[in-house]
Order: structure tokens, then C-alpha cells, then sequence
């Protein structure tokens, strides 16, 4: 089992740094979703509905 790591510690290295990313760009989109921001980059909270969203 420790020689399966060994020989794939770079592999397991590279994965574990794109499970953080993702994880920190997950994050982030729930706190601005939360807090009232767009992915588009409008400022929803105060929409009057002229906005194409159809969530």
C-alpha cells in the first residue's frame, strides 16, 4: 500500500491541488450567492426584473 503512494505521489499531489481550487471556487460562489452577488456580474438584490435570469 505505501509503495502505491510512493510511486504515485505526484499524481496524488496534482489531485489533492485541484480538489482545493475547486473546492475554494465552490466556496466562494456559495458566499457570493448568499450575500446577494451575480455570477453575471449585476448586483441582483436590486433587479426590478428586467433581467433574462430564469432560476
Amino acid at each position: 500500500m505505501i509503495s502505491f503512494f510512493i510511486e504515485n505521489i505526484g499524481t496524488i499531489a496534482i489531485l489533492l491541488i485541484v480538489f482545493v481550487i475547486v473546492g475554494a471556487v465552490v466556496f466562494k460562489m456559495i458566499k457570493d450567492k448568499k450575500s446577494g452577488k451575480s455570477a453575471c456580474g449585476c448586483n441582483c438584490s436590486e433587479c426590478k426584473g428586467g433581467c433574462n435570469h430564469s432560476l
